[in-house]
């Protein structure tokens, strides 16, 4: 599987899950509702399909002019990393604006969806390409 389909599905599986381990996390860490947390969690996982669509295929074009092909841990752990550092800048304020918590505690919620999010992302794209092989761009 390849291109816009391999992407659609990707996201489309990655985020499923996401929203709910996160509803879950934000409703107990933060002393909200589930509700507030459910809703919480679909804004930021529409933030970062968004993020994600921009982020991949910049980080693809970048990847099909490397000489080195194949996804190591390394290149693996630095696509995450990168993914998630994209999320800090428009999550924190709004975890703060919605749950109602200061700025300092939503960052201190985010740090810890980040840290759960890092391995995440590895192992979700881990087994995902191990699913349905890897892109054309790491081939």
């Amino acid at each position: 599987m390849q291109g816009v389909r391999r992407k659609i599905v990707y996201v489309g599986f990655f985020e499923l899950f996401a929203i709910a381990i996160s509803t879950a996390g934000l409703a107990y860490f933060s002393d909200s509702s589930v509700g507030r947390a459910s809703v919480a969690a679909v804004v930021s996982s529409a933030i970062a399909v968004v993020w994600n669509l921009m982020y991949n295929t910049v980080f693809e074009r970048w990847e099909a002019r490397q000489i080195v092909r194949g996804r190591s841990w390394k290149r693996r752990v630095a696509h995450a990393a990168g993914f998630e550092a994209g999320l800090i800048l428009t999550l924190v304020p709004f975890f703060a604006w919605w749950l109602d918590i200061s700025l300092w505690q939503a960052f201190v919620l985010d740090l810890g969806l980040i840290v759960f999010f890092l391995v995440y992302t590895f192992a979700f794209s881990w087994v995902f390409d191990r699913l349905f092989g890897l892109p054309a761009s790491a081939r």
